[in-house]
């Protein structure tokens, strides 16, 4: 899965993981693994942290050819 949340982030101010993490309240380490791709959230998460970027899921997240059944 390709994640486009480190993108989104900054253009939301330069919002740092920190603050990011604080928002939809998870750890730090959290949003650097989303960001890393190691991590795949919950859908509770994806859509708070859409919710808190003002975006959509649809847009901080695509399926990467190897995620298609």
């Amino acid at each position: 899965m390709k994640t486009h949340l480190r993108r989104y982030r900054f253009e939301r101010g330069e919002l740092s993981q920190q603050r990011l993490a604080d928002m939809v309240q998870v750890s730090r380490q959290t949003i650097i693994s989303i960001e890393r791709g190691d991590y795949s959230p919950s859908v509770k998460l994806a859509l708070q942290l859409a919710e808190a970027l003002g975006t959509t899921v649809e847009a901080l997240f695509e399926l990467e050819d190897e995620d298609h059944v």
